[in-house]
């Protein structure tokens, strides 16, 4: 009797911008609690060296990921963090997650897009745009020869560790729905569906790489950050009872929620130039002026 020999097991692979703090940073702990291999990219260094320090508190997890200081408003920085990112992977990603967006939302003066310093407005849009659907773009385009795999071919059968890679956008119910004076968040997040579907058809077409978006509604990521760390917060602390009720599902959401998203289109091997909205709902409710 023959025996074939069992292939090694090869932990998971992620790059996750805006790693630092909220939706970006439970991500990253979450991933690296499972054994995966993790780089965490964000420009905010005060922020992501406390998620550092979260991880590197179990010594089982040090060697599982590393921070890249990275402005994604420029290439070099961009391109000198897949550069690193490489190297620590070894080459091989499976999963891009694209989840940064500069802050804040909306315009700095606290007025309308026709208000204040027109330098400041434009600065902002800028910024908002850089990091929200061109830093996506070019991340996807520089991780593609991490994320496909030789030999790949359309209609050939890959066995789960040579399976191509994948890319998840993570977008927002704002590329849907506005609010006021939101203008570069929503153009940004609603770019960043359109970009999903676009590089769904050219990277799959030619690579098998499957790309979709995550759009959170309301998660409230307000115990995901270092302030919240050395005060205690918890998850929905100051949130009314009459702000969970107004969700279909009575709850607002949790950064887990968005974690399972991902989990499902990681592993769906089906899915591709698809959008999962989570938001439990609440944006199918009709609301008339009385409410």
């Amino acid at each position: 009797m023959s025996f074939q020999a069992q292939p090694q097991f090869q932990p998971m692979t992620y790059i996750i911008t805006g790693a630092a703090r909220g939706i970006g940073r439970h991500l990253a702990l979450s991933l690296v609690s499972r054994g995966a291999r993790v780089v965490l990219l964000d420009a905010n260094m005060d922020e992501l060296s406390n998620t550092l320090s979260l991880l590197s508190e179990r010594q089982q997890y040090r060697d599982q990921f590393v921070a890249c200081e990275c402005d994604l408003k420029s290439r070099l920085q961009i391109r000198n963090a897949v550069d690193s990112a490489r190297r620590f992977l070894g080459g091989r990603l499976d999963c891009l997650i694209n989840n940064a967006m500069a802050m804040p939302h909306t315009w700095p003066h606290g007025g309308g897009m026709d208000e204040g310093d027109e330098a400041e407005i434009m600065r902002h849009w800028d910024a908002q745009i850089a990091v929200g659907l061109s830093a996506p773009f070019y991340l996807s385009r520089l991780c593609v020869p991490m994320l496909k795999r030789e030999g790949w071919k359309a209609g050939a059968k890959a066995s789960e560790g040579d399976r191509p890679g994948c890319v998840i956008n993570v977008s927002s119910t704002r590329a849907t729905q506005a609010e006021m004076d939101h203008e570069g968040y929503s153009a940004a997040k609603a770019g960043l569906v359109g970009l999903t579907q676009s590089l769904s058809v050219s990277l799959g077409t030619r690579y098998g790489i499957r790309v979709n978006a995550v759009l959170p509604g309301w998660i409230d990521v307000q115990a995901e950050n270092k302030a919240a760390d050395e005060k205690g917060t918890k998850w929905a602390e100051g949130i009314s009872k009459e702000e969970h009720a107004w969700q279909l599902n009575g709850r607002v959401g949790k950064p887990e929620d968005v974690m399972e998203a991902v989990d499902y289109l990681v592993g769906s091997t089906f899915m591709t130039g698809q959008e999962i909205t989570v938001s439990g709902g609440v944006e199918r409710r009709m609301v008339y002026p009385e409410d």
